[in-house]
C-alpha cells in the first residue's frame, strides 16, 4: 500500500517499523530532510533518488546539515525535532523498506552496529554523531558546502528512478545505535567524486581543509554576550559598593549621630563652646600650639608661649599633642573656636565607630555593636565631661583594641583562628594606641597599662597551653615581629610623651598629688545612680542626689540605666559563652571600685596600690573617670543580649509562614539601641567665647594680662593663639609658684615695685581689661599717671596698654 507525497504526483511506499516514525513526524508539518551523505557499501553504492532534486512541497530545503549528510533536525518552525529520548532527531543510515544494507556494519537490518553508521569504518570515525544524540556541528558546516554538487552528481549519474518510484531521494529509516541508548538517525546517499563504489569520508578531502568555517546558524537565537562595562561604569559601581558598604555607613551613622547628639555645637561653630568657655579655651589653644610651632619651630614644642618665663610649660596639663596635624589649620581664636567644635563632634563619632568595631570583632550582630557604640559615647555620665575634650577623645581606645583583636584573629565568640591573622592590622592597631596615648594621660595611662597586662596574660596562657597541649599554637614570626615593632613603638611615645612630665614635677615638686587630693574627688557608691545636670532625661530628677556629692561634676557616673538593664539581661541570655560574661561582670565590679578611689574600703586594697606603686599613676586626679572602662564593659554585655534577641528573631521571622510579622519584628530590635540614645540626650549649654581685645593682636611680648586668675588666664591663653607672643598668663591643673607671684605683687600695678619685678622677669607690657577691673584695686588706678614711673601709657579699644 502507497501513499500519495503531496505536491510530487509520486506513490511512496507505506513506511513500517521505525521508519514510521519519521513519516508521522514529517506528515504532523516537521518533515524530515533528505540526506547527501554516501553509503560505504561493499563492492557498489546505493542508487540515487529523485528527493534530492525534487523535494516535498512545504519542506524547510535550506537547513545545517551533518558531515554525513543527516539534517541537524530542524524544522519549520525553527525548533529541533525531539526524539523520544528527549534528543534531537536525526536523519537514519541505513534503507530498511528497500532492504539495501547487506553486509554493512549499522544497517537496519541487523539492527545496527557502533555508532549506528551505514559508511566504511573510516566514515563512521568521523562522522559518527556526539553522544546526546545530536550531530557535530563541524560537521555540519563541511556538509552544507558539498549539498549542491552531491545532489546533481546523485541526480545525474543513472538517470533512472528509483524502485519506490521516486526520483532517486534517499529513504529516511531509523536504526538504533549502540552506546549512548538513544536512538539515533542516519541518511544515505552516494558520496559524489568516487568511481570505486567507496564513499569517502568527510574531512579526508584536500578540498576539506580549505571549507570556510561557517559559524552555527543557531547562534542568533542564543542570548546576546553581555557588554563590557565601561571604566565609567566600572568607577560607578565600585563608589556604589562603597557607599553601601558597612562600615562605610557605620561612619557615616556614627557621624549624624555625632552632629545630632551634640547639637547645636556647630550651629555657631566660631563663636560658642559647648559645657563653658575656660577649660575649653584652653585646650583650643592647645591644639593651636601644637600644630602652629611643629611648622615653626619643632624644637620648642614643650616650652609654650604661655606660663613665660616657665620651662616645660606645655606638659602643665594634658596636651591633646594627636591633634596637632588639626592645629596646623587655620590661625587666630575663632579658627581655634572653630578647630574646637569640630574636633569635639569628630571625638563623639570615632567613640562610637570604635566601640561598635570592637563589638563586632568580638562577635557582636550589627545592632549590638550600635548599641555598645552609643552607649560607650552617650552615657549620661560622660555629659558632666562636655568642657573636658581630651577625656571625651576617648575612641582610639576600643578602635585600637578591635584592630589588634583582628590581626590577632581572635573574637570573644569565635576564639582564636590562626587562618585569621594579619600582621598588617596588628600595626595599625599600635599606631591608634600611640595616637591615643599622645592625646593625653589623663585617658592614655590607664590604657598603655591596661595593653601592658594584656600582652602578659596573652603570652602567659600561650605557653600554657603549649605545655599542657605538647603542641605549638599557630602565632608566627610576622605577628611576633609586628606586637615587637609596634609595641616598642607604642612604649617610645609614651616615653617621649613622659619625659616633659617627669621635668615638670622635678621642677615643680608641690604639683604632685597627694592621697587626699584623690580622696576629694574620690565618689561614693551611689554616684553609680547619679545623673549630671546636663541629662536631658535625668538631670531634673537627680537634683537633690547631686546636691548630697561633695564635689559632682566628678562625682555622677550614671552609665544609663538602659544600660544597666541591658548588660543584666546579658548575664542570662547572651551570644557570649558563660565565662565570657563572668569575667566580664568581673571587670565592671572592678573598674567600678577602682572609680571609687578612696571611698572603696579607703583604697586599701584597689586604688591606693596603683597610686603609690605605678609610674606616672599619681598624677591622676580624678578617679572617677576609670568609669570609661565600665562603660565599655557593661556596652559589650548589652551588645550580646541585644545579639542574641536579634539572631532569634531572625530565626522566627525565618519559620513563619506569612512573614507578615516579620518587618514588625525584626524593626522592634531596634528598641534597644534607641532608648541607649534617648537617655543620651543633653542640654549642655553652649556660651559665646569671649572677644578677643584689640590690644591682643598689636602689643608685642613678653606680656601681662590683668586681671590674671585660672579662668580668665584660659581665655588669654586663646587670645595669644593671634601671633602666639609670650604671655605670663596660664591655666592648667596646677598654678606655678612664680605665676602664684606675678599675681600678688600685680595687685598694685601700676607702680615702682610692680614695675621693678615684671622687669626683671622680662615682661615688656601690661594690657589692663577695663571690662574685668569692676570689684577690683585697678578699678582706682586704671587712670592714673604713670610718667613718674618710666614706662607709657595708651588706650586700645576696651583695654589700657602700659609699656615697659
Amino acid at each position: 500500500m502507497t501513499t500519495g507525497q503531496p505536491g510530487t504526483g509520486k506513490a511512496q511506499p507505506t513506511p513500517t517499523g521505525t521508519d514510521a516514525e519519521t513519516r508521522s513526524a514529517s506528515a504532523s508539518g516537521t518533515p524530515a530532510q533528505p540526506d547527501r551523505t554516501s553509503d560505504a557499501v561493499s563492492g557498489k553504492t546505493s542508487a540515487p533518488t529523485a528527493e534530492t532534486t525534487a523535494p516535498i512541497a512545504g519542506a524547510v530545503t535550506d537547513q545545517p546539515r551533518s558531515s554525513d549528510g543527516g539534517t541537524t533536525g530542524a524544522t519549520t518552525s525553527g525548533d529541533p525535532q525531539p526524539s523520544k529520548g528527549g534528543g534531537t532527531k536525526e536523519q537514519p543510515a541505513g534503507d530498511a523498506a528497500t532492504g539495501e544494507g547487506d553486509g554493512r556494519k549499522g544497517s537496519a537490518a541487523t539492527g545496527g552496529t557502533e555508532g549506528g553508521s551505514a559508511t566504511s569504518d573510516s566514515t563512521a570515525k568521523d562522522s559518527s554523531p556526539a553522544k546526546d544524540g545530536t550531530v557535530k556541528a563541524s560537521d555540519t558546516a563541511k556538509a552544507d558546502s558539498t549539498a549542491k554538487a552531491d545532489s546533481a552528481i546523485n541526480a545525474g549519474k543513472d538517470g533512472a528512478p528509483a524502485k519506490d518510484g521516486t526520483d532517486g531521494g534517499s529513504e529516511d529509516v531509523p536504526v538504533k545505535g549502540t552506546g549512548s541508548g538513544k536512538r539515533r538517525w542516519w541518511s544515505r546517499g552516494k558520496r559524489a567524486g568516487r568511481t570505486d563504489g567507496q564513499a569517502k569520508p568527510d574531512g579526508d578531502t584536500k578540498t576539506d581543509e580549505a571549507k570556510p568555517d561557517n559559524p552555527d546558524r543557531w547562534e542568533a537565537f542564543a542570548s546576546a554576550p553581555e557588554p563590557r562595562p565601561s571604566i565609567v561604569t566600572r568607577a560607578g559601581g565600585a563608589v556604589g559598593r562603597f557607599l553601601i558598604h558597612e562600615w562605610t555607613l557605620a561612619t557615616l551613622g556614627a557621624l549624624a549621630l555625632a552632629v545630632l547628639m551634640t547639637w547645636p555645637t556647630l550651629r555657631y561653630p566660631r563663636y560658642t563652646l559647648p559645657q563653658d568657655y575656660w577649660d575649653p579655651s584652653l585646650q583650643a589653644w592647645q591644639m593651636a600650639w601644637s600644630g602652629h610651632i611643629l611648622l615653626a619651630e619643632p624644637a620648642r614644642l614643650w616650652q609654650s608661649n604661655t606660663f613665660f618665663p616657665e620651662l616645660w610649660s606645655f606638659a602643665f596639663s594634658d596636651t591633646l599633642l594627636g591633634y596637632a596635624p588639626a592645629g596646623m589649620l587655620g590661625s587666630g581664636p575663632e579658627d581655634a573656636v572653630l578647630r574646637y567644635n569640630i574636633m569635639f563632634v569628630l571625638a563623639h563619632a570615632l567613640a562610637t565607630l570604635g566601640a561598635y568595631a570592637l563589638a563586632r570583632q568580638l562577635g557582636a550582630g550589627r545592632i549590638g555593636a550600635a548599641v555598645a557604640g552609643v552607649s560607650y559615647t552617650y552615657a549620661p555620665w560622660l555629659l558632666a565631661q562636655a568642657g573636658h575634650l581630651h577625656v571625651l577623645s576617648n575612641g582610639g581606645i576600643p578602635l585600637a583594641l578591635a584592630m589588634l583583636a583582628r590581626g590577632h584573629g581572635w573574637s570573644l565568640r569565635h576564639g582564636y583562628r590562626p587562618e585569621r591573622r594579619h600582621d598588617g592590622w596588628v600595626y595599625a592597631g599600635w599606631l591608634v594606641a600611640a595616637w591615643q596615648l599622645s592625646l593625653g594621660f589623663g585617658i592614655g595611662l590607664p590604657f598603655a597599662y591596661f595593653l601592658a597586662c594584656a600582652v602578659i596574660v596573652t603570652a602567659v596562657l600561650y605557653y600554657a597551653r603549649r605545655l599542657r597541649t605538647g603542641q605549638a599554637v599557630p602565632f608566627g614570626r610576622r605577628l611576633f615581629l609586628a606586637d615587637l615593632l609596634g609595641g616598642l613603638f607604642f612604649a617610645g611615645v609614651g616615653l617621649l610623651m613622659a619625659f616633659p612630665f617627669f621635668k615638670v614635677t622635678e621642677l615643680h615638686p608641690y604639683a604632685e598629688r597627694t592621697i587626699d587630693d584623690i580622696s576629694i574627688f574620690s565618689p561614693p557608691a551611689s554616684g553609680f545612680v547619679t545623673a549630671p545636670a546636663e541629662s536631658r532625661i535625668w538631670g531634673g530628677l537627680h537634683e537633690g542626689a547631686r546636691a548630697a556629692l561633695p564635689w559632682h561634676p566628678e562625682m555622677t557616673l550614671l552609665p544609663g540605666f538602659v544600660l544597666y538593664a541591658l548588660a543584666a539581661g546579658g548575664l542570662f541570655f547572651s551570644v557570649w559563652r558563660l565565662r565570657h560574661r563572668l569575667l566580664l561582670l568581673a571587670g565592671v565590679l572592678v573598674t567600678m571600685a577602682f572609680a571609687m578611689g578612696t571611698r572603696f574600703f579607703d583604697g586599701t586594697f584597689t586604688y591606693v596600690p596603683l597610686f603609690e606603686h605605678l609610674p606616672g599613676w599619681n598624677g591622676l586626679r580624678t578617679p572617677g573617670r576609670l568609669m570609661l572602662w565600665t562603660t565599655l564593659l557593661l556596652g559589650l554585655l548589652a551588645a550580646g543580649a541585644v545579639t542574641a534577641l536579634t539572631d532569634r528573631v531572625r530565626e522566627l521571622t525565618a519559620q513563619r509562614i506569612p512573614s507578615w510579622p516579620g518587618p514588625w519584628l525584626r524593626t522592634a530590635t531596634l528598641l534597644p539601641l534607641l532608648l541607649v540614645a534617648v537617655e543620651g540626650l543633653n542640654t549642655t549649654p553652649h556660651p559665646v567665647v569671649p572677644t578677643q581685645p584689640a590690644a591682643m593682636r598689636s602689643t608685642e611680648g613678653p606680656l601681662l594680662v590683668l586681671p590674671s586668675n585660672q579662668s580668665l588666664d584660659q581665655h588669654v591663653m586663646l587670645w595669644s593663639t593671634s601671633g602666639f607672643p609670650d604671655v605670663v598668663n596660664g591655666g592648667s591643673g596646677f598654678t606655678p609658684r612664680q605665676l602664684d607671684d606675678v599675681r600678688r605683687v600685680s595687685q598694685s600695678f601700676p607702680d615702682q615695685t610692680s614695675v621693678d619685678y615684671l622687669r626683671t622677669l622680662g615682661v615688656r607690657s601690661v594690657v589692663l581689661l577695663r571690662g574685668q577691673v569692676v570689684g577690683t584695686p585697678w578699678e582706682i588706678t586704671i587712670d592714673a599717671p604713670v610718667e613718674s614711673l618710666g614706662i607709657s601709657r595708651q588706650d586700645v579699644g576696651d583695654a589700657v596698654v602700659y609699656r615697659l
